[in-house]
């Protein structure tokens, strides 16, 4: 039993009603025994008893929390708080009455009678009063989950309104909202029982376990909070859409969610010049290769609202390419989709899609990216897949005409550490150089790369790993309680991209505005309390720097600048210039070389990329 009293005026009243009740069904009890006939000899049992059992029955009431619910509301779990409470009642009543030697005389009838009243005198005036005010009957027999509405506005109205309409798993009882306009008042039939701040009071007294955020534009500092004290509570949060995807008709407001790492992390939605991007992709062939990774998949479904004339998926993994297809039927049927099986470092292939689709854009995602897979043992392959791969993709796009390759670059391509890192630098010279018409060619593609930091939920992330390790009870780790990194969102991050590649003429760098760096230990943290648990509960286990990590990545290099553009997320780099002939000696060994190992790999990093510092773990 955990005791509950009655907080505030009514639920006192409601006390009153129920120690009456008890006082009423004892009295009833002998009348009942005696055929309704009570006899006098039988009121001084009845007054000497009535005065232990009203007590005890009223602490079985106040123990098994039959004053946390509100009467409005009244539903199964109420009727098993009455019958919990009556019943340890009825078993200590009697032992109460034998142990202190009560003089009287209480048949066992009595005993029977009085828990069954009591039943009804409690259970079918709180049904009664719940019938009346919906003006239904089998209200009690309600086995939705009584929830909260966190916002009183107009989206709390049109989910109210849907909630009204629809069959849902929660039954809303009541909203909060800060305004003092709308406490008091009622939305849709439904009382506004106070401000955001007074959550656990009002959870604790009408006893919720679910609440509903119906402010779409929420800031995330509201969002961090109700999220921490929901967690607290022991109450799931979930939200609406956000207010662009119910604005735009992909969700009705009643399309209940999770709060996510995205509502957190306050990453303003971009502005796009859609015009431009309209007259940029429409009517278009656009090739994207790695087109079932995630910034790759992410890209396909951006570029194909703005309606190309076909969508090329270029991917080398079998079950990526068959989910992506399948995720284009569902999503985008009137968008003519062509799935290309292929390795972009194979230049046969390469050439051959390029020749026969003639496509007018190409978006190069397909790369090697988790650094520390790269880092060991894997060294060579992740330079020719992410070396390699770009040439043999940038050169086939010259050769069949292609208006813009925009190649996605990394922020571990600043002073990098590690090999991915130095083989993504790589490639983004490679792009300089060719743009540059250093190497053999025609200047008609413009060559452009873009540099971004981590991308929440992508693949080989740290998010995916945090929601297993706290799936499977933690420990969460974390390798350095200082390491930070730059976040935002897939769809941002391929929102930028295309951006970009509108905007690019050929040559430049771009970088993202990244906004401002997450510590990864707080994002774990975050994660915890989003899952519902408690730090106390989810461990945090720090386990070192992994080769080749940085404690701090940036996104211009050593001696870089930027310059500003017309868009306010997108800076230009202004990089060092690619040197031809050193770009020409670096494709050379990497097409010709097989066997090298990492520490060989790394020595001609060196050579190639003056900033690369190999090894300089903590480095900023």
């Amino acid at each position: 039993m955990n005791f509950s009293f009655p907080n505030g005026a009514r639920a006192w009243l409601v006390l009153t009603h129920d120690a009456t009740a008890s006082l009423i069904a004892w009295y009833v009890a002998y009348w009942l025994r005696f055929n309704l006939s009570l006899p006098d000899e039988y009121m001084p049992s009845i007054l000497a008893t009535v005065l232990w059992v009203v007590p005890v029955q009223v602490a079985a009431f106040l123990g098994f929390g039959l004053y946390r619910g509100l009467w409005r509301f009244a539903s199964l779990p109420d009727l098993k708080r009455i019958l919990q409470a009556v019943g340890a009642a009825a078993v200590a009543i009697p032992v109460i009455l034998i142990l202190f030697r009560v003089q009287a005389t209480v048949p066992r009838s009595v005993l029977i009678l009085d828990p069954l009243l009591l039943v009804v005198f409690l259970g079918g005036s709180r049904i009664a009063y719940r019938a009346w005010k919906d003006r239904r009957f089998g209200a009690l027999l309600d086995t939705t989950r009584p929830a909260l509405v966190l916002g009183a506005g107009a989206a709390a109205d049109a989910l109210l309104r849907e909630f009204s309409r629809t069959k849902s798993e929660l039954r809303v009882i009541g909203l909060l909202d800060d305004s003092p306009a709308k406490q008091g008042r009622q939305i849709q039939g439904l009382p506004v029982l106070g401000p955001l701040g007074r959550l656990a009071q009002i959870a604790a007294r009408i006893d919720v376990r679910d609440a509903i955020l119906a402010i779409p534009s929420a800031p995330p500092t509201l969002r961090k909070r109700l999220v921490d004290e929901c967690a607290a509570l022991g109450i799931n949060l979930l939200t609406v859409p956000s207010l662009n995807d119910i604005v735009r008709g992909r969700v009705s407001v009643a399309s209940l969610r999770n709060i996510e790492l995205d509502d957190l992390l306050g990453r303003p939605p971009v502005q796009l010049d859609n015009d431009g991007l309209h007259t940029f992709l429409a009517g278009k062939t656009v090739l994207v290769s790695g087109a079932g990774g995630s910034i790759g998949a992410e890209l396909c479904r951006q570029i194909a609202l703005f309606k190309p004339s076909r969508l090329l998926l270029f991917e080398l993994g079998e079950f990526a390419l068959y989910r992506i297809e399948q995720d284009f039927r569902r999503a985008f049927p009137q968008v003519p989709v062509i799935c290309l099986i292929g390795d972009a470092k194979d230049p046969l292939r390469v050439g051959q899609i390029m020749r026969e689709h003639l496509p007018a854009v190409v978006f190069h995602a397909a790369a090697y990216k988790h650094v520390p897979l790269m880092e060991e043992n894997n060294a060579l392959q992740a330079l020719k897949n992410n070396v390699l791969g770009t040439w043999v993709m940038a050169k086939a796009a010259r050769a069949a005409g292609v208006e813009k390759f925009v190649m996605v670059s990394t922020d571990k391509a600043v002073n990098p550490t590690n090999i991915m890192g130095a083989s993504k630098r790589l490639a983004e010279m490679l792009c300089q150089a060719l743009h540059a018409h250093t190497l053999p060619g025609s200047r008609k593609t413009a060559f452009i790369s873009v540099r971004f930091g981590n991308v929440l939920g992508s693949s080989g992330s740290v998010i995916p790993k945090f929601q297993q390790q706290i799936e499977a009870g933690g420990p969460v780790t974390v390798t350095h309680p200082e390491i930070t990194r730059y976040f935002m969102s897939i769809p941002e991050a391929a929102q930028l991209v295309l951006q970009a590649g509108l905007m690019g003429q050929g040559g430049e760098i771009y970088v993202l505005d990244m906004g401002e760096p997450v510590k990864i230990v707080d994002l774990a943290r975050l994660m915890i309390r989003l899952s519902g648990k408690v730090e106390g509960e989810i461990g945090v286990e720090y386990t070192g720097l992994r080769p080749g990590e940085k404690l701090h990545e940036e996104l211009l290099a050593d001696g870089e600048a930027s310059l500003p553009t017309p868009h306010p997320k997108l800076r230009v780099a202004r990089a060092r210039e690619a040197d031809a002939d050193n770009v020409a000696l670096m494709l050379d060994w990497v097409s010709r070389t097989d066997t090298a190992d990492d520490a060989e790999v790394r020595a001609m990093l060196r050579e190639w990329l003056p900033e690369y510092q190999v090894g300089q773990l903590g480095a900023t």
